[in-house]
């Protein structure tokens, strides 16, 4: 059995109420004119005057005058009320037909298309909803496609690395050292490492890893990456310090997923400041816990600042990957406070320094 498309019901409901009225009008007029039209000409009778030899011929009249008006009444106002169902049913169901029309070329990878406005404003909201649908959709398309190119040039580099030593090594061009050996070392831990940044993120993003949130004192483990990282500074780098009473109100927070944060933020901070400082700071405020990272560094161009927390982002491109790490590091930071109930923000001054600050809640 073929199924009657959406114009055709609307045409035919139209059509079968309106055959209901008419037929209603038509059944109670059959039924009651005649007996007000006999009242009326009992009304019109009075002495010296009456109308009961030629009532039957009257009524006889009436009812074929009222037959033929009937008639062209209803022939007239069918075809009128059918001809604007028609028109009617068109103007709805038009939109709902592009609609059909647009999701098949979406389906077919034509992601730019969009819904026109409709003056139906059940189906304006329909086509509003629908196009907030396909730009959401378009920038996950762009998003995965340039996913895919900065993962591909991620990867080269060190594959590219590693074949060269390796078909040198076989052909006997170079001969095998130590030296050689770290360098291919240094190239796999590079690969491990953006394929753990890559795993870590793709679980922060789908909600899969654990967070245990319990109630913590951030001062000890502030205090204990600053130690951690100052060990590493040369004489004549930056000053790491640590801005935080010992007393800080605890925060809802994972500590190892906190911990992990903090060691991206000041990672990050490290490569940018050659001198000057980075200071850890917290606090506590409206029910709040916030800690930022503040450095003298090289900072960021304003127009750079919304990208910051993008997986593979760099402001300065020219960058090696040795010194700037997987660039995956803010995007694992941002979902990672965002998964505690927090929100991290961005300052920064080109040239100036920069600061990173996120909030955790209290609980």
């Amino acid at each position: 059995m073929s199924k009657v498309s959406l114009h055709s019901r609307l045409f035919l409901s139209h059509l079968l109420v309106m055959m209901v009225g008419v037929g209603s009008f038509v059944a109670i007029a059959k039924v009651s004119s005649p007996r007000f039209f006999v009242r009326q000409l009992e009304q019109l009778e009075g002495p010296g005057f009456t109308l009961r030899y030629a009532r039957t011929q009257l009524i006889q009249g009436f009812d074929v005058a009222w037959n033929r008006g009937t008639f062209w009444a209803v022939l007239v106002g069918a075809t009128a009320a059918g001809g604007l169902s028609y028109w009617v049913a068109k103007r709805i169901t038009q939109p709902l037909t592009q609609i059909e029309q647009i999701t098949q070329k979406f389906a077919a990878g034509n992601l730019d298309e969009r819904m026109p406005a409709s003056e139906i404003p059940e189906l304006n909201q329909l086509g509003a909803s629908f196009n907030r649908m396909a730009s959401s959709l378009e920038g996950v398309e762009q998003r995965r496609r340039q996913l895919i190119g900065d993962l591909s040039h991620e990867l080269r580099t060190p594959l590219t690395v590693m074949r060269g030593y390796l078909e040198e090594l076989a052909d006997g061009r170079i001969e095998a050292s130590p030296e050689i050996y770290l360098r291919l070392v240094t190239e796999t831990r590079r690969l491990e490492r953006l394929v753990n940044d890559l795993q870590e993120l793709s679980k922060a993003e789908a909600g899969y890893l654990a967070i245990n949130l319990q109630p913590v004192n951030l001062y000890p483990l502030l205090k204990s990456l600053v130690e951690k990282f100052a060990d590493q500074l040369l004489e004549d780098g930056p000053v790491l310090q640590l801005d935080c009473a010992v007393q800080v109100l605890p925060a809802l927070a994972d500590i190892d997923r906190t911990e992990q944060i903090m060691v991206n933020l000041l990672g990050n901070a490290l490569r940018h400041t050659t001198a000057g400082s980075i200071t850890v700071r917290a606090w506590s405020e409206a029910g709040k816990v916030w800690v930022e990272v503040i450095d003298t560094g090289t900072g960021i161009a304003p127009e750079d600042l919304p990208h910051v927390f993008e997986r593979f982002w760099r402001a300065d491109r020219s960058r090696s990957r040795n010194s700037g790490g997987t660039g995956i590091g803010l995007a694992i930071s941002r979902r990672l406070v965002e998964l505690q109930g927090g929100q991290i923000q961005v300052e920064s001054r080109l040239g100036k320094g920069s600061v990173f600050r996120f909030f955790l809640p209290q609980p």
